[in-house]
């Protein structure tokens, strides 16, 4: 029999695998991959100043992160300067505040480890909640926003000519990646949200022949990336984020290989 804390872990990982694998989808359509680990930077800072006013670590993360979103999208639209430019400085800025931030906390100190690679051992029913309600409320937000989603990313003139306001699309899209980010803080932590969100539907691009089938294979990848993850820390005694993450990447490597025999079928 597994433990609980092992069957709580596999829980929360499977609801943040199914919540940011078709997220995933269009941070991968869109090269958005930059600004999805910017993003997961700011959590850092975040998780920093929630410890220091007492605030719930979640709640910090994402008032941070829907922070950072909405000044990069005021920055793209006012500054000189290119979006991948802003990234290359807003990221590691933000997490070298946080981590300065977090060696001035008063009294208890910030578990950087933890932070930075997550610890999905350490989740429990309240985090669970928050995990599985907070995923609820993206994928609401993705499946109502989903089909002028898709005609942007294949057209955004197009779709601006349809009626389609193109900037609020971008910014909702922002905001959802943000609430992401919070979600997946505590299960691989502030270094590895991009690869959770990246890994799963890129494997799965190569494979699908529709959007919505990359969504599922991706869900499918992310899901199967947490099981093999979470089995290998528990065989292994492997850092349980980590383990995720890797166990995404070689899926990642047998798509590739499935992908090029399907193609020379």
């Amino acid at each position: 029999m597994f433990d609980s804390f092992f069957l709580y872990a596999l829980a929360a990982g499977i609801g943040v695998a199914l919540v940011a694998a078709p997220l995933g989808c269009f941070v991968v359509w869109r090269g958005l991959a930059f600004f999805g680990d910017a993003l997961a930077h700011s959590a850092l800072l975040g998780l920093a100043f929630g410890m220091a006013l007492g605030v719930a670590p979640g709640a910090a993360v994402l008032v941070f992160a829907v922070l950072f979103a909405l000044a990069l999208a005021a920055l793209e639209r006012l500054g000189p300067l290119a979006s991948d430019t802003l990234l290359g400085i807003l990221a590691p800025s933000l997490l070298a505040a946080g981590m300065i931030a977090s060696t001035m906390l008063p009294g208890a100190r910030l578990d950087l480890l933890g932070a930075l690679f997550g610890d999905v051992l350490a989740v429990g029913p309240t985090d669970l909640a928050w995990i599985y309600g907070g995923g609820l409320v993206v994928l609401a937000g993705l499946a109502w926003l989903w089909r002028p989603l898709i005609a942007a990313t294949a057209d955004a003139d197009v779709a601006a000519v349809e009626g389609i306001s193109v900037a609020r699309l971008n910014l909702a899209l922002l905001l959802l990646l943000a609430l992401t980010v919070a979600l997946a803080v505590k299960v691989v932590g502030v270094l590895l949200i991009g690869a959770l969100l990246v890994i799963p539907a890129a494997a799965a691009r190569g494979l699908a022949r529709s959007p919505e089938g990359m969504a599922i294979i991706a869900a499918v990848t992310g899901v199967l990336a947490v099981i093999l993850g979470l089995s290998g820390s528990l065989a292994f005694d492997l850092p349980a984020g980590p383990a995720i993450v890797v166990a995404a990447a070689l899926l990642f490597a047998l798509s590739l290989v499935g992908g090029r025999q399907r193609q020379a079928a």
